[in-house]
């Protein structure tokens, strides 16, 4: 469960430690949107902290998260996919969040659909320096019928960039998650982990709700919704147990901010039906993440072109 795992910022594992014997390091997880790595980042980690959709650009923000095994700590960054095609202040916002993530990390996992190299693809590659070890994640291998096909793909992808090893998996398969923790360890530096071995992210339990509110948005609309659609925490309360036995309350309200007047009457649904399922969704998951009561309230408002407002992205919450 998440209660007491979910911070706000960093701390050492073990104040007063040497560090003696332990590794720890940062791995930025990048690529184009919708390539999985949102699935990778919750599979290394061993708990969803990260939301996941079909539609494109569902990441919006860096989120990390930690996994502590034997005496490695791994340190993730997952951030937004590199965007290309829409130059408005949101998608310049979550590019500058891909380009920080990768300036000052020990290890970058680039992800690409394996036997795919698209345009956008090389696109984000162009932001990876040469100084630090970045391994080729070909990602999605279960779609690929004949495996045989992979290694003359992985010559033409020894062209693009000086990889320093190639990783064939699938995010979804739990066997191939062990296997690449273990490529990732050896360049991870020797020194004293960052958080305790018990922490999963840096990130709230505020932060956590908005973003699977934004989840369920996502994939109860489907493609009719603009990913520019958004969420913000109006109100995030935690009350304590008032008996013995139960568990806390969370009470949160939240607003789903559209663009248009259609867009709302999509999100609410006929009858209020698709709002309502919304938040059941968000309430039941979060209630098991959490470990927590969750009263949540929402509501759906119209703000035409947040996106393109830079003033309002950040106080969306959006660097």
């Amino acid at each position: 469960m998440l209660q007491g795992l979910l911070k706000s910022t960093p701390k050492l594992a073990l104040p007063g430690a040497d560090g003696a014997g332990q590794r720890c390091g940062l791995v930025a997880i990048v690529g184009k949107p919708n390539v999985g790595k949102s699935t990778l980042l919750n599979a290394l980690v061993g708990q969803k902290i990260s939301i996941t959709s079909r539609k494109a650009q569902t990441t919006r923000h860096r989120i990390t998260g930690m996994h502590t095994l034997g005496n490695t700590q791994f340190v993730f960054v997952d951030t937004p996919g590199f965007q290309t095609l829409h130059a408005n202040a949101l998608n310049k916002s979550l590019n500058k969040a891909v380009q920080g993530a990768v300036a000052d990390v020990d290890l970058i996992l680039f992800v690409v659909e394996a036997g795919s190299f698209t345009p956008a693809d090389a696109r984000v590659l162009t932001l990876l320096g040469k100084d630090i070890p970045t391994l080729l994640i070909a990602n999605k291998l279960d779609n690929i019928h004949r495996r045989g096909d992979i290694a003359p793909w992985l010559q033409t992808m020894t062209d693009k960039h000086a990889f320093a090893e190639f990783v064939p998996m699938s995010a979804k398969n739990a066997k191939d998650i062990p296997r690449l923790l273990t490529i990732c360890e050896k360049y991870l530096p020797e020194q004293a982990w960052w958080y305790a071995e018990d922490e999963l992210t840096d990130r709230s339990e505020k932060f956590l709700a908005s973003e699977l509110v934004r989840e369920k948005l996502f994939r109860l609309t489907g493609d009719e919704l603009p990913y520019t659609s958004t969420v913000i925490i109006d109100k995030f309360e935690e009350e304590p147990p008032q008996k013995k036995g139960q568990k806390r309350l969370l009470r949160i309200a939240a607003t789903i901010v559209v663009e248009r007047d259609t867009h709302k009457a999509m999100v609410i649904g006929d009858k209020g039906e698709r709002i309502k399922r919304i938040g059941m969704e968000t309430r039941v998951e979060l209630e098991k993440l959490a470990d927590a009561k969750v009263f949540l309230e929402m509501w759906v408002k119209v703000r035409s072109g947040w996106a393109d407002d830079e003033a309002r992205v950040r106080s969306f919450g959006y660097e």
